[in-house]
C-alpha cells in the first residue's frame, strides 16, 4: 500500500535493505523520536544506521549542492536498498577522535572559546600590570561626569605641558600667558605664572601643570557647559591627557584622565576579538606561535623523580662530581632564606620551585646553570649534557597560555581568559553563574553569556564537567570526543535533522547516564530524530523506539528481530537483548571471588589529579579499576601502572607519571601487555588477517596454485601493500578519496578494480574456486570452513589456528579483509588479545591491561569476553580492566574504585575490595549502581 505524503513525513521508511549482511529488511522509524538500535556485535546495527541511513542522507545532501559537488554524485554508491523515504538531513556523530591538530582544544571545538573571545572583546577591562589599576580611555563627557560628582568642592582643571624641542621653559610659559593661562599648579597650590617663572632653576624644569580653569562645582547646565569646554582645552594642551585636582580641607586629591589607552607610562591595546585568538598572529604568543610549548629545557627531565628532595639529588643535572657545586651552593645557603632542602620536590610550593630556576643573591639557579652550559656548547660534553635535558616544555613567554601577554591584561570578573580556560567546565559554570556585571556590561554581554552558559551546561550534562577548555582535542578518548560533538550539536540548535550516534555512553559512568539521556531527549525535543547505536541498558530502557538487529552476528544476523517500545521488548521472542533484560539469560558473577596472596603495590600516585594514593594490584586474578569519568583511572593504570611495570621488567618504555615507587611481587611477572582501543595498523589497508599474520600463509596458499606458479606469481603478488599484483590506481585500498573542500572527504569505489584491490591477473588465481578477493570478503566463521577443506596442509593449519583464536574471542563475524579503521574499540582490543594468544610465550605469566574492553559489546558478547578472561587467569595470567560496565565489575575478583567525583574532586581511593563489599559502600557511586544492577538482575 502506497503511503501518502503526510504519513511519509511522520516516519522514515526503509524497504529492501541489503547492505553488507542485512537480509532484505524493511522497517519504519518514526521521526522526532529517540530510537535505539541494538543487537550483538556484528549483527548489522552500524550497517543499518551508518552504511544505510547516513550514507543515503549524505548522498541526498550532495544532490542539493553545487555543480562541483554534484559531478561526484554518480560515483557515490547508492546503498543497496530498494527505497528510503522520509529521510531528513543526516548528521553522524561517531566515536572517533576527529582531529590531531595541536591547536584544537575542547574550547575551540565546542565554540565556547569563540564566545569567550567575544565576551572579553566587548566587556573586558584592561588592568595595568604595574599597579593593577584599570586602564580606561576617557571621553570628555566621562571626565565632566567625574567633576560633577564633586559637587560643592573647588576643582582645578590642569594639563601637563612640556617645552617644545629647542624651546626653554620661560619661553613656553610666556607664550601660554599670551594664550590666557594665568596659573601653574605646583607644590599643592595654584600660583601665578609670573611668580613661578621667578623661581630659581626654572629653565631646568622638564614639565609643568598649567591651570586651565578653576571652578566651584555645581550640578547645573551652565557649569556642565563650562566644564566641557575647559576639559576639552586641557586635553588639547596635555596631548590627550588632563589632571583634575579636587581641593579638600585635608589636602588636594589629583586624578589623571587620558583619551589615550594608557596607564603607568605604558600604552595598551584596545581589546578586539582577534587579540584573544592563539590561531591569529594578532593574539598568538610570538615565541611559541600559539602552541603553548617550545623546544627548551624540560622540567620533567631536569627533575625526573619528584619524590626526592634537593639534598637527595632531585635535580638530575646537578648530580655527579662535575656539577655538584651548583647543588652545594644552594645547600650551604638554604638556611639564609628558609629553603626546605630536605622536603620532596612535589611538596615544594610554586614560589619555591620558581626560586630553584631563578636563583637569588645566595645561589645561582637552573636558568644560570643552563645558560652556562649554552656558553660552553663548543665542548662536546656540554652539548651532550644540554641535549639530555632538552625537550618540549612550556613556553617561557606565555607560560603555556598561547597568547600574547597584552591579552592577559584584560579581565572579566577578575580573571583573564587563560585562567578561565584552565578551569574545569563545572568550575566555569559556577564562575559564570555568580558573575556580577554592571547594567551596561550585563546588557552588552547578555546574548554571549547565554551561549556560554548553555554550552557549558551541555558539556556538563554529557558527563564532561571535569574537562578543561584548554585540553587538547587530540588527547580525548573516542567517547569524550563523541560527547563533545553531541554537546556542540545541542548548542547549534538545529531542527528537523537526523542524528545518528555510535555508542555515546562509551567511557561514561552509570551515574552520568541519566544526564546523557536527558541530553539525547533535548536533542529530540528540538525537533530532531535521534538514532543511537547502543548496548547500555539504561539508554535502551529510555528509548521511545527499540530496533533489535540479529538474532546473531555476521551471516546469522541482519534481520529485524524486534521493532517497538521497551514494554513490548520484554515480551519479544528470539531476541537475545530481551532475554538479558528480562533475566531469561544473565551474566553470572563467580559464586566466590578468587583469592590472592601476591600483589604489586603502587605507592604515592600523584599523576594528574591523583592525591598521592597507595594501591595494591593483586596477581593471578581479575582486578577492575572503576570510578566516575575523570576520577583518575587512566592516570593510575595507563599513566603509572603500565609504564612503571614495563620499565621494571624491560628497563625501557615511556616514563611513568608522578609516583613514589613500585613495590610487591613484580618479579613474578614475565611480561606486561597494554590492550587498548588505539587503532591497529598504519594504513587503511590494515585488516585482521594482516595484523594477525594469517595473510602471510593465505598468500603462500594462493602463490602455490598452478596458475600462479605458471605465471611466476610469488606471494608478494597477493599483497596490496606492494606494487605488482595490487591495483595501482587505488594502491590496494579499493577506493579513492575525493577532497570536497567545503565538506568531509568522500571515499569512492575504485573504478579500475571495482573495489577488489587487485589487478585482473591476480584475480584469475583461484583456490577451490575462490579468488583472493573472495577470501578476504569471507567472515572468520566462513573462512574456518573454507580452509578446513585442506586441513592437512601446513599453511592451512596455521591459518585455521589463527582464525580459531579470533573465533574464541568472539570475532567470528568480522571479515578477513575488513579495514581495521572500521572496527570498534572493543573489536580492536579483541584482535590484539587474539594476536597475543597466538604467541609462543603466551603461557608466561603476563599482566594484561585492558581499557574498557566492553566497548561495542552486547550482553551476550560480554559473556564470551569474560570466558576468555577466565581462560587467561587459569593459565596464570593477571588481568587489570579499566571499566564502567556493572556486569564486568560484578565478575571481578578485586575492585579499585577511585573518586568520589571527577577532576579535582576525584583522585582518591574510595574503595578496594571485593564487588560484594563494594555494593555495601555508601561513599561509592559505583557501589550504589552495582547494588541496583544486582537487584535488577534478580541475583
Amino acid at each position: 500500500m502506497q503511503k501518502n505524503d503526510a504519513e511519509k513525513h511522520d516516519s522514515i521508511y526503509i524497504k529492501g535493505a541489503r547492505v553488507h549482511n542485512l537480509k532484505n529488511i524493511s522497517l519504519e522509524i518514526p521521526h522526532n523520536r529517540l530510537v535505539v538500535v541494538t543487537g550483538l556485535s556484528g549483527s548489522g546495527k552500524s550497517t543499518l544506521a551508518f552504511d544505510t541511513l547516513f550514507a543515503e542522507g549524505q548522498r541526498r545532501y550532495v544532490e542539493s549542492l553545487s555543480a562541483y559537488a554534484r559531478q561526484f554524485l554518480g560515483r557515490i554508491d547508492k546503498p543497496d536498498v530498494d527505497s528510503i523515504s522520509g529521510i531528513a538531513p543526516a548528521i553522524a556523530i561517531e566515536q572517533k577522535v576527529n582531529t590531531r591538530n595541536p591547536r584544537s582544544t575542547v574550547g575551540t571545538s565546542t565554540e565556547i572559546y569563540d564566545y569567550l573571545k567575544l565576551l572579553f572583546a566587548r566587556i573586558g577591562r584592561t588592568y595595568s600590570p604595574v599597579t593593577g589599576r584599570e586602564v580606561r580611555c576617557y571621553q570628555v563627557q566621562d571626565i565632566v561626569s567625574y567633576i560633577v560628582g564633586q559637587t560643592g568642592r573647588r576643582v582645578l582643571i590642569c594639563a601637563t605641558v612640556r617645552p617644545a624641542a629647542g624651546q626653554g621653559a620661560v619661553e613656553r610659559l610666556t607664550l601660554l600667558v599670551k594664550e590666557g593661562i594665568q596659573r601653574i599648579y605646583a607644590d599643592g597650590a595654584a600660583i601665578p605664572v609670573e611668580e613661578y617663572i621667578s623661581r630659581p632653576g626654572i629653565e631646568q624644569t622638564g614639565e609643568f601643570d598649567i591651570v586651565v580653569d578653576r571652578v566651584k562645582v555645581r550640578d547645573d547646565e551652565e557649569t556642565k557647559s563650562r566644564l566641557g569646554d575647559s576639559v576639552a582645552q586641557a586635553l588639547s594642551y596635555g596631548g590627550g591627557s588632563c589632571k583634575i585636582v579636587v581641593q579638600e580641607e585635608d589636602g588636594d586629591r589629583a586624578e589623571i584622565f587620558s583619551t589615550r589607552f594608557e596607564a603607568d607610562g605604558m600604552t595598551f591595546e584596545v581589546p578586539t576579538e582577534h587579540m584573544f585568538s592563539f590561531n591569529n598572529p594578532i593574539g598568538a604568543c610570538p615565541v611559541c606561535e600559539g602552541y603553548g610549548k617550545v623546544i627548551g629545557i624540560d622540567e620533567e627531565l631536569v627533575v625526573p623523580d619528584k619524590t626526592r628532595s634537593i639534598y637527595d639529588d632531585a635535580i638530575a643535572a646537578w648530580r655527579g662530581d662535575t656539577m655538584k657545586w651548583w647543588k652545594e651552593q644552594l645547600v650551604a645557603s638554604a638556611h639564609k632564606f628558609d629553603f626546605p632542602i630536605h622536603r620532596p620536590y612535589y611538596e615544594l610550593t610554586r614560589e619555591q620551585k620558581q626560586l630553584l630556576w631563578t636563583g637569588n643573591r645566595y645561589f645561582k639557579g637552573l636558568n644560570d646553570f643552563f645558560a652556562y652550559l649554552e656558553s660552553e656548547r663548543y665542548k662536546i660534553q656540554y652539548r651532550v649534557l644540554l641535549s639530555r635535558y632538552t625537550g618540549k616544555t612550556l613556553c617561557h613567554e606565555c607560560g603555556g597560555s598561547r597568547l600574547r601577554k597584552e591579552a592577559l591584561y584584560v579581565k572579566v570578573g577578575g580573571k583573564n581568559i587563560a585562567e578561565l580556560v584552565a578551569m574545569s567546565v563545572d568550575s566555569l559554570m559556577e564562575f559564570f553563574g555568580s558573575l556580577v556585571l554592571d547594567e551596561h556590561d550585563a546588557q552588552t554581554a547578555s546574548r554571549v553569556l547565554v551561549e556560554i552558559r548553555n554550552r557549558l551546561a551541555y558539556l556538563s550534562d554529557v558527563g564532561l564537567g571535569y574537562l578543561t577548555l584548554d585540553r587538547l582535542s587530540s588527547t580525548l578518548s573516542g567517547g569524550e570526543s563523541q560527547r563533545i560533538n553531541l554537546a556542540t550539536s545541542l548548542g547549534s540548535n538545529l531542527t528537523g535533522s537526523l542524528y545518528i550516534l555510535d555508542e555515546p555512553s562509551i567511557g561514561l559512568h552509570p551515574r552520568d547516564t541519566a544526564r546523557l539521556i536527558k541530553v539525547l531527549r533535548q536533542l529530540r525535543d528540538l525537533g530532531n530524530t535521534v538514532i543511537v547505536v547502543e548496548h547500555e541498558e539504561e539508554i535502551i530502557r529510555a528509548a521511545d523506539r527499540i530496533i533489535d538487529i540479529g538474532p546473531e552476528a555476521g551471516y546469522n544476523g541482519g534481520q529485524v528481530v524486534f521493532n517497538g517500545s521497551f514494554e513490548q521488548l520484554e515480551k519479544a521472542e528470539g531476541s537475545l537483548t530481551a532475554d538479558y533484560l528480562t533475566g531469561k539469560r544473565a551474566i553470572h558473577p563467580p559464586t566466590s571471588p578468587r583469592g590472592w596472596s601476591n600483589c604489586i603495590e603502587i605507592k604515592g600516585a600523584r599523576e594528574n589529579n591523583l592525591k598521592g594514593i597507595d594501591v595494591k594490584i593483586p596477581l593471578g586474578v581479575m582486578t577492575c579499576v572503576t570510578g566516575v569519568s575523570g576520577s583518575g583511572k587512566s592516570s593510575l593504570v595507563k599513566g603509572i601502572l603500565y609504564p612503571a611495570v614495563r620499565r621494571k621488567l624491560f628497563e625501557t618504555g615511556v616514563k611513568p607519571g608522578s609516583f613514589e615507587g613500585l613495590a610487591g611481587d613484580v618479579g613474578m611477572l614475565k611480561s606486561i601487555e597494554m590492550i587498548d582501543q588505539n587503532p591497529i595498523g598504519k594504513s587503511q589497508r590494515s585488516n585482521p588477517v594482516t595484523y594477525t599474520k594469517a595473510y602471510d600463509y593465505i598468500r603462500k596458499i594462493f602463490a602455490d596454485q598452478p596458475y600462479a606458479v605458471n605465471n611466476g606469481m610469488t606471494p608478494s603478488y597477493f599483497s596490496f601493500n606492494r606494487p605488482g599484483g595490487r591495483c595501482e590506481e587505488c594502491q590496494g585500498d579499493g577506493f579513492v578519496v575525493v577532497g570536497m573542500q567545503f565538506m568531509a572527504d568522500i571515499e569512492l569505489k575504485c573504478e579500475y578494480c571495482g573495489g577488489k584491490r587487485f589487478n585482473d591477473n591476480v584475480l584469475e588465481v583461484k583456490y577451490h574456486g575462490r579468488s583472493i578477493y573472495d577470501v578476504l570478503e569471507m567472515t572468520v566463521d566462513e573462512a574456518m570452513e573454507f580452509f578446513a577443506l585442506d586441513g592437512g596442509n601446513a599453511a592451512n593449519r596455521k591459518v585455521l589456528e589463527i582464525l580459531k583464536t579470533l573465533q574464541d574471542v568472539g570475532l567470528g563475524y568480522i571479515k578477513l579483509g575488513q579495514s581495521t579503521s572500521t572496527l570498534s574499540g572493543g573489536e580492536i582490543q579483541r584482535v590484539k588479545l587474539a594476536t597475543f594468544l597466538m604467541k609462543d610465550n603466551a603461557s608466561e605469566s603476563t599482566l594484561f591491561v585492558f581499557d574498557e574492553p566492553t566497548t561495542g559489546l552486547h550482553f551476550h558478547d560480554i559473556n564470551k569476553l569474560l570466558a576468555a578472561f577466565n581462560a587467561l587467569i587459569e593459565k596464570g595470567h593477571t588481568i587489570v580492566v579499566v571499566e564502567h560496565n556493572m556486569d564486568v565489575i560484578r565478575c571481578a575478583d578485586w575492585v579499585i574504585d577511585l573518586g568520589p567525583e571527577a577532576g579535582e574532586g576525584g583522585g582518591r581511593l574510595v574503595f578496594a575490595g571485593t564487588p560484594a563489599d563494594l555494593a555495601e559502600c555508601p561513599e561509592s557511586h559505583t557501589g550504589q549502581y552495582l547494588s541496583l544492577r544486582a537487584q535488577n538482575r534478580n541475583d
